[in-house]
């Protein structure tokens, strides 16, 4: 599998340090992304739907709600990892994660649907990541918040590692939280 080297702090904002310290540094980024898919997915699989509904305490979601938000976190920055790679400099949005946690009807979805839609985002995104162009890692792209002001910069290599750090930091949360 293709290898592509941990970005430097400098290369992503500070709250992602959270999920770059989660990370083996001895592993292929994409290795290790197709490894927390199958991680979280045992795990799941492993759990009552009792459990895949339990909510710790108000307003936090639940398992399969996490799962959901997974999925679309992924999405959503292998979308801006691609258009950063593709040269495309136009500031991104952020995106209110809470809403669309409410509106994605997790809950009321089997888990074999989530794990049907949660491998096709996941292959893609390794092979977003399997096939960019080497030179493409190191372009920057931006964030930008509600009035347009830039809120923080990224390189297209720390998004992957941020997909990954991400994933493993909700299946931390799971297994300190809800088992």
């Amino acid at each position: 599998m293709r290898a592509i080297q941990k970005p430097k702090s400098s290369e992503y904002p500070e709250y992602s340090k959270i999920y770059m310290d989660l990370l083996d540094n001895n592993k292929n980024i994409l290795d290790q992304l197709w490894d927390n898919f199958l991680q979280i997915k045992e795990l799941a699989y492993g759990l009552s739907e009792e459990k895949l509904m339990y909510k710790y305490a108000e307003n936090k979601w639940t398992i399969k709600e996490i799962l959901v938000h997974n999925i679309d976190d992924e999405r959503i920055f292998s979308c801006r990892a691609m258009r950063f790679a593709r040269n495309d400099n136009t500031p991104v949005p952020g995106f209110e994660q809470d809403d669309y946690v409410k509106f994605s009807n997790a809950n009321k979805r089997s888990l074999d649907s989530i794990f049907e839609e949660y491998e096709v985002v996941r292959k893609s995104t390794i092979a977003l990541f399997k096939y960019l162009p080497e030179e493409s890692f190191l372009r920057t792209g931006a964030g930008i918040d509600e009035d347009g002001r830039i809120i923080n910069e990224r390189t297209v290599r720390a998004f992957v590692y941020h997909i990954a750090g991400h994933e493993l930091r909700h299946l931390k949360i799971i297994k300190e939280r809800y088992l």
